[in-house]
């Protein structure tokens, strides 16, 4: 299944001012953001150990790493069993949303820079829609929580 494709977003009202590999910015955030939270699937574990080095290390941007691991395309390949299930479920309608509101000081969401400093702003909101989505699979361990 594929959630998403960098060549998708360059076509039609994309900005003429900007390099269609920025259409794989909010892709690479949300890509990156699984990889570095134990979600990679088997294909970057097992087949390409090496491809998430430059993430561990910030050598590499994650939109740009996103172009260069994935091709450009976010399948469900990229992800394990629990990456594809929150992809699923946050992926199509939550994260694009959310990004909107983080970034309303840009153009248009193919403005935002493809930086580690965009990252840093992206993940916590992620993470938060991440712990909460895991409260929704197992409400029984969260119950302590009230009391």
């Amino acid at each position: 299944m594929k959630y998403d494709d960098a060549s998708w977003h360059s076509g039609g009202n994309f900005p003429s001012d900007l390099p269609t590999s920025t259409g794989a910015t909010h892709i690479g955030m949300f890509v990156a953001w699984a990889m570095l939270n134990g979600m990679a699937g088997s294909i970057h574990i097992e087949d390409f150990p090496n491809s998430l080095t430059p993430l561990k290390y910030r050598s590499e941007n994650p939109g740009q790493w996103f172009l260069g691991a994935c091709d450009g395309k976010f399948t469900d390949e990229d992800l394990n069993e629990d990456g594809n299930a929150f992809a699923k479920f946050y992926y199509p309608d939550s994260y694009p949303c959310d990004l909107e509101s983080m970034f309303k000081s840009c153009e248009t969401l193919y403005h935002v820079p493809d930086t580690w400093g965009t990252y840093d702003v992206v993940a916590p909101i992620i993470d938060k829609h991440y712990h909460a989505w895991l409260e929704t699979r197992n409400p029984s361990k969260s119950w302590w929580k009230f009391w």
